[in-house]
């Protein structure tokens, strides 16, 4: 592993691929990393969209861990890029399990920030029995309240980013930001969802970081990851998540039994703190580390040094003491 200030493990291919049709409509890119005969761990991207990126193989000993990432419907690689039909978080939940017996594995770890975090409850809840334990980071829990947050109060923290983000939305739309931005995603016409979609993504990738990152910006900028951002957050989040109210808070008994720890930037401003810490008091048997100096983004130092280290204690032990 590199030093303390670059916390991550070096980069490494895939030794394995493919593309997973999983219906008419959608086709999964998937690939494996590591040791084939390795611990498994399943990496669950952001978003949703967001896609995978070869950094998240580097959280990872490559020796200890089999590292299996894909991109989720709409997301990435997988295609078609940004499609919302069939798109709904049990349907990602039955990919997840038919990618896990495709590569016969019995059961995994689950490592999932923000969206990701999202759905490795929602699959560790719905498939225990295949959970190994979590790594979480930058809770999101889809709820009302927590998308009404991403609409309208971040601006309290980015009033320029948000002005932005409301530029192409006339007056007597703005009261609701998410049906307006629904009416320009979803049109048939790329001459009004791109930009839309550009904005949207925009506007997130300019929150993420503590101190900001430029080239992140540009990329959730492009046409490559706004299309899946843009769309598929609108769709989850006009849907809530997919879930009833509370959902899951309220079947955290089905995962108590697993070792889970918690990694949250103090000053996350996409998923606030106080997420987190209503996840960790619901589910006290789980470990949470609070760090001081970081944002969103599991690639800023203090996040990704707490990562690294989860992923080295459960190599060592199976647990997050």
């Amino acid at each position: 592993m590199n030093n303390a200030s670059y916390p991550y493990f070096p980069p490494i291919e895939p030794y394995r691929s493919g593309m997973l049709p999983v219906d008419d409509i959608h086709t999964l890119y998937w690939e494996e990393s590591g040791n084939p005969q390795g611990q498994p761990v399943l990496v669950l991207h952001g978003g949703p969209g967001g896609g995978t990126s070869p950094r998240q193989r580097c959280f990872f000993d490559p020796a200890h861990y089999r590292i299996v990432l894909f991109d989720q419907r709409g997301a990435g690689k997988s295609t078609p890029l940004g499609e919302y039909r069939a798109n709904t978080t049990q349907l990602l939940i039955s990919d997840i399990e038919r990618l896990r017996i495709m590569l016969d594995i019995d059961r995994w770890l689950l490592f999932g920030g923000s969206w990701g975090s999202t759905l490795a409850l929602a699959y560790g809840e719905a498939y225990p029995a295949r959970s190994l334990g979590f790594i979480l980071r930058g809770i999101f829990l889809c709820t009302r309240r927590e998308i009404d947050w991403f609409m309208n109060g971040m601006r309290w923290f980015f009033p320029e980013v948000h002005d932005e983000f409301l530029a192409a939305i006339p007056d007597d739309e703005r009261g609701d930001l998410l049906q307006a931005y629904k009416k320009r995603l979803f049109c048939d016409d790329p001459a009004v969802y791109l930009p839309a979609a550009r904005r949207w993504s925009r506007y997130e990738g300019s929150c993420l970081f503590l101190r900001p990152d430029p080239e992140a910006i540009d990329q959730f900028s492009s046409d490559a990851v706004s299309l899946g951002v843009g769309r598929l957050e609108a769709h989850y989040f006009l849907h809530e998540g997919f879930f009833s109210d509370d959902q899951l808070i309220r079947e955290i008994d089905r995962i108590r039994h697993l070792p889970a720890v918690i990694v949250q930037g103090r000053y996350d401003v996409v998923c606030p703190p106080d997420t987190a810490y209503r996840l960790h008091r619901a589910w006290p048997q789980s470990k949470l580390r609070i760090v001081d100096d970081a944002g969103h983004s599991g690639y800023e130092p203090g996040l990704a040094q707490a990562l690294v280290a989860a992923t080295e204690a459960f190599k060592a032990s199976g647990r997050f003491d």
